[in-house]
């Protein structure tokens, strides 16, 4: 019995991971978290029976307590509560699916506890994977990826030398605004923003598939999990999102990863992982399919990709920086606070107010993330 943390199980890599688990008798969860969607989080748990329950704000936790009293479950609240999941005893993968840095800490506590680590949260190694690769090495812990790219890289690359890498070919759909130009970016809306032309993903991550800060922020992750440099690290649009990745080796071969825009695939094997399993849903129709045609992403538009090249050749804090303005520039436009272009504006101007850290520590990240909140309130205030 495959025995599962979930941390972030309201949201879309959640909600999809215990899909997941459904299709698989041999799968038990024994812990959830979310941040306060505690009407799903009841379900979840009247479903699944975890032992543990983690929901990030404390007022919640205290109305979830008292729906779920009839429940033998213990409900925890904060950081701690979501480190005390990471580190359930009987678990063996902790799947972590939360947005943002706030799944730094949970990660180390369940490395350290020796737990595999399913990955969807890309801002533990985009911000400390200087960290966590060398402590996963050091506890014999595999870091199993759940970014579909990433996934693609990872199932590539089985059975292979990762010496052996010439080029990572990380492939992007190009998102709702591929083909514009940044004057026509001055019009666009939040309702454009988050119309995703291929992936059913949380509001968040759309916003950052559309600005090209993901496939930015993607590119960091890869550097950490399959050991490159940047300049083996290439982006290609592929706007059908058919494959998912690719990876060139030494010696000119490519090898790549196909399949349906399903999450469902890469959850399952990273939970399965060295098996492959049945999955329902679509097949490919290579009969039906005329074409897979690619394009060079535009840099210049969408300048999120190219800051994120930058700040990771420049390493330390800046990716730091990078990440923690992303989000509170995100968070500004899905309110309507800002305008689209903005965004980019706003993680320029952090990333050149900064001063480099190098090797920050995990306390550091954090007092850096609040630092460059507080910098973008006292610029930015609407």
């Amino acid at each position: 019995m495959k025995k599962i943390v979930v941390l972030g199980s309201t949201g879309s890599i959640g909600t999809q991971t215990l899909d997941v688990v459904r299709n698989n008798s041999d799968m038990e969860v024994v812990a959830l978290a979310a941040g306060s969607n505690i009407k799903l989080l009841e379900e979840q748990i009247r479903e699944f029976r975890p032992r543990m329950v983690c929901v990030f704000d404390e007022k919640k936790a205290k109305e979830l307590r008292i729906l779920v009293s009839d429940c033998d479950v213990t409900i925890t609240s904060g950081m701690e509560g979501l480190i005390e999941c990471s580190v359930t005893p009987e678990a063996d993968v902790v799947l972590t699916a939360i947005v943002g840095m706030i799944g730094i800490q949970p990660t180390i506590a369940a490395i350290k506890a020796k737990k595999d680590i399913a990955l969807a949260n890309k801002e533990t190694l985009v911000t400390a994977g200087h960290i966590i690769m060398p402590l996963a090495g050091e506890y014999n812990v595999k870091i199993l990826p759940v970014d579909s790219e990433h996934s693609a890289i990872f199932q590539a690359l089985n059975g292979e030398n990762y010496n052996r890498i010439s080029r990572i070919l990380l492939t992007a759909s190009g998102g709702p605004f591929r083909g514009m130009t940044t004057k026509q970016l001055e019009k666009v809306g939040l309702e454009d923003a988050l119309k995703h032309p291929n992936w059913s993903m949380g509001r968040k991550i759309t916003i950052d598939s559309a600005t090209m800060v993901n496939k930015g922020l993607e590119v960091i992750e890869a550097k950490w999990l399959f050991g490159v440099e940047f300049n083996q690290i290439e982006v290609v649009v592929q706007p059908k999102s058919i494959i998912h990745s690719m990876v060139e080796f030494v010696d000119g071969g490519v090898i790549a990863q196909l399949g349906t825009p399903d999450m469902k695939l890469p959850i399952q094997y990273a939970l399965t992982y060295p098996d492959r399993r049945g999955l329902g849903g679509e097949r490919l129709d290579f009969t039906t399919l005329s074409s897979i045609s690619f394009e060079a992403p535009d840099l210049d538009t969408f300048r999120g990709l190219s800051l994120a090249y930058e700040v990771g050749k420049m390493g330390g804090s800046m990716p730091t920086v990078f990440n923690a303005a992303n989000e509170r520039a995100v968070a500004k436009f899905l309110n309507r606070e800002i305008s689209f272009l903005e965004i980019y504006e706003i993680i320029e101007d952090a990333i050149q107010w900064h001063r480099k850290v190098d090797n920050p520590s995990v306390d550091a990240i954090l007092e850096i993330e609040a630092q460059t909140y507080e910098r973008i309130e006292s610029r930015f205030h609407v």
